[in-house]
């Protein structure tokens, strides 16, 4: 359905995107991250026509997205960060006046707002003025132009953005339910909505693709250290030293103290599990164990390895 070549994106001496590549698969849920400022939305809105590139190529259901800008535009649903809409008109005249911009006549036009109207659960403010509505109904609006003219493609930028957790998993559950009859590209910086929702994820950080794979293989394949907790009593200091001597440790924080009881957390190589070596020094030194755990890798371990400045 997507696929980018070498795409590159600069302004001025900054180039906002460089020489990225990916593909999008039709039928797929892919989330798109990163960090602010990594270039996510510079590309999606190249992607979606409002922004030339400075190099590269990029073509969607085949049509190039610059030589052949309306074939491809025609089968986009485009979802903005904010989402741009006229606050004094009401909900279904906006979906109507959308529609028509987008070639829809007669009883296809009434059909399809109607359908949308249903599908974003947009009903009961139907009727309603723009500018009345909670910023959840707004979002659910940007949404039904979006797919007013039922686009092969769908391109969400962060669209639970700003939503309380009532909204946000309301927009979650209609994504959910759009992604089995279209393909979408979501931008977001929620890692469990990208969880929950994507079939594949792609991560950029400055303006470069960083990694493309599943959750589950992007969690399972990172180089991140893992990460034991524990609570023990002893003389905090004493603990600390003798438990960073441990082969495979990388670093020891002292987390807090509580009722006599020091918390720590370990970082260890990857792959490494270090709870019988610890839960040794604890015997040899006779300070009370309390607990132990070692954390598995989560997709925000992956995140932050691909993308922290360290």
């Amino acid at each position: 359905m997507i696929h980018v070549d070498h795409l590159t994106k600069r302004f001025g001496r900054h180039a906002a995107v460089e020489e990225i590549s990916f593909d999008v698969g039709s039928g797929e849920v892919v989330g798109f991250l990163g960090p602010n400022g990594a270039g996510k939305t510079t590309t999606l809105r190249m992607l979606t026509g409002y922004l030339p590139p400075s190099a590269g190529a990029a073509s969607v259901a085949g049509f190039d997205i610059f030589r052949q800008s309306l074939q491809a535009r025609r089968r986009i649903g485009y979802l903005p960060e904010s989402v741009p809409l006229y606050r004094d008109m009401r909900v279904r005249e906006y979906l109507t006046f959308r529609a028509r911009i987008k070639g829809l006549t007669g009883s296809v036009l009434n059909r399809r707002i109607e359908e949308v109207i249903d599908q974003c659960g947009l009903q009961a403010v139907r009727r309603k003025m723009i500018k009345t509505l909670s910023k959840g109904f707004r979002q659910r609006t940007g949404l039904a132009d979006a797919l007013v003219q039922d686009p092969e493609l769908l391109i969400l930028d962060e669209p639970t953005n700003g939503l309380d957790p009532n909204q946000i998993r309301a927009i979650r559950h209609l994504i959910k339910r759009l992604g089995e009859k279209h393909t979408i590209l979501i931008s977001t910086h929620i890692l469990s909505e990208v969880e929950m929702l994507c079939d594949k994820i792609i991560i950029i950080d400055a303006g470069r693709i960083k990694a493309a794979d599943t959750p589950s293989n992007l969690v399972s394949q990172m180089r991140a250290a893992g990460r034991i907790t524990l609570e023990l009593k002893g003389p905090a200091d004493d603990a600390a030293r003798a438990l960073d001597g441990l082969d495979q440790v990388r670093k020891v924080s002292h987390d807090l103290s509580h009722d006599g009881w020091e918390h720590f957390s370990v970082l260890v190589e990857s792959g490494a599990d270090e709870r019988a070596r610890i839960a040794q020094l604890c015997r040899d030194r006779d300070w009370p164990l309390r607990s132990i755990y070692r954390h598995e890798a989560t997709l925000e371990d992956v995140f932050v390895e691909l993308t922290r400045k360290d």
